[in-house]
């Protein structure tokens, strides 16, 4: 099939590569010429395990192509899949569907035999009925279908979760839009998928009460966690009786710190604002929401304890930044709000990620991106693991850090260590 995807951000990227894998001819498409002229050279915008592989792979057997010319890639392509972002608005919790509308917009101009729209953004309920009304004002609705086929990609395994998906979910009541999309997917069928068709409105739901429940399960454990460390109970222990419940399941029931990064925050947020226009109370979410911003709060006050109340002119290290491993990723991760508070308190920071510098410290004196782990770990007095990236899991802190007397803080529960977890006065862990 002929495929187009405007938009080349983690969605539109990760989904177009993965469509070309499977024989489709596709079209990433983005006004970023800089951006696509990179992919076209085989560099890529995000950091994202197997994808670079697969870029440079289907580019050179011509089964994927970049462009920024949308109006072509309209023209050439039967499926157009919509991959724009929809951010937070600026003072609001509302979704920002402006690239959306502006992209349903390029798509009027262009249509000129029938074509499926697939709106594969993270969307608040109704956006598909915009959509199709923006359309049709200039297009007879005979000539297009605007499906919803929300995505379920986890930034780090985005490539396995697009190949070996859950579910696939179709949101229209169009029987020929229907056929043609589970043909589509069948490659990903025939492995397991379930395939889900539902009512287009029905489809982004599914999506935000899907990152909603997953949010709530996150601050869930962590708010537990919090207890068990008033009560001497370790919360690896919690995680593990609860997951086993089929009921409830193991995923995402690891404490550690706020949840971050391009979904959960922003999607909690546009779900109770979608609950607020139509007058309903998503309290459970609110909390959730709430719980989250808290957090961090919680994690800084136990740095400040472990450090008996003495930040100031302390060397501070934090292995990993991003929001979480595999990811280049800084969008809301905890790490944004705890370097600069204990940097303000007088702090030294250093910070090591496998992804690098990154641009958000960049305003703050005292904090520094060492290139090696060892550079960073050097003469430190606590060494926080924020991002639970493999190549922390069995370093030996000893040997890093000549220290005497400094201070651990697994935010992950991740060290393999034994000898520095058993040792108490050195070691912390988060619900333990």
């Amino acid at each position: 099939m002929k495929l187009c995807m405007i938009g080349t951000g983690y969605v539109g990227l990760v989904s177009g590569v993965c469509f070309a894998d499977l024989g489709n001819d596709v079209i990433c498409v983005d006004k970023d010429e800089d951006k696509i002229n990179k992919l076209k050279k085989g560099i890529i915008p995000i950091y994202e395990p197997g994808l670079e592989e697969l870029v440079k792979k289907n580019y050179k057997s011509k089964k994927l192509s970049f462009t920024s010319n949308i109006s072509e890639a309209i023209k050439k392509s039967n499926i157009i899949f919509i991959c724009v972002g929809t951010p937070t608005k600026k003072n609001s919790n509302a979704a920002d569907l402006s690239q959306i509308f502006n992209v349903a917009k390029e798509i009027s101009k262009n249509i000129k035999s029938f074509k499926i729209i697939i709106n594969k953004s993270t969307v608040p309920v109704t956006t598909g009925d915009e959509v199709e009304k923006i359309i049709s004002k200039k297009v007879n609705k005979k000539l297009f279908s605007v499906v919803s086929n929300p995505e379920f990609l986890r930034e780090g395994d985005a490539v396995r979760d697009f190949i070996y998906p859950d579910r696939v979910v179709i949101g229209t009541s169009n029987k020929k839009t229907n056929k043609v999309l589970k043909s589509l997917y069948s490659p990903l069928i025939s492995k397991g998928a379930k395939y889900i068709n539902t009512s287009r409105r029905g489809a982004e739901l599914i999506k935000y009460a899907s990152n909603a429940f997953l949010a709530t399960k996150i601050s869930f454990i962590n708010e537990l966690a919090n207890l068990c460390e008033k009560t001497g109970v370790n919360v690896e222990d919690i995680s593990i009786g609860m997951g086993l419940d089929k009921r409830i399941g193991g995923r995402f029931l690891r404490a550690g710190p706020a949840y971050g990064g391009s979904c959960f925050p922003k999607d909690t947020r546009a779900i109770v604002d979608t609950g607020n226009k139509f007058k309903t109370d998503l309290s459970i979410i609110k909390a959730v929401i709430k719980s989250n911003k808290d957090r961090s709060k919680l994690l800084l006050n136990r740095v400040s304890k472990i450090l008996k109340n003495r930040i100031r002119n302390k060397k501070i290290c934090f292995l990993g930044v991003t929001f979480k491993a595999n990811t280049d990723d800084m969008r809301e991760s905890s790490s944004i709000k705890m370097i600069p508070y204990l940097s303000n308190k007088g702090a030294k920071i250093t910070y090591f990620d496998p992804t690098g510098y990154k641009k958000e410290f960049k305003n703050f004196k005292n904090v520094f991106n060492a290139k090696t782990i060892k550079e960073a770990c050097e003469d430190s007095d606590l060494i926080i693991i924020h991002t639970e990236w493999n190549d922390f899991k069995t370093l030996n802190f000893d040997k890093l850090n000549k220290k005497k007397n400094f201070f651990i803080y697994d935010m992950r529960n991740i060290l393999q260590n034994e000898k520095i977890k058993k040792n108490n006065k050195r070691y912390f862990g988060i619900g333990k």
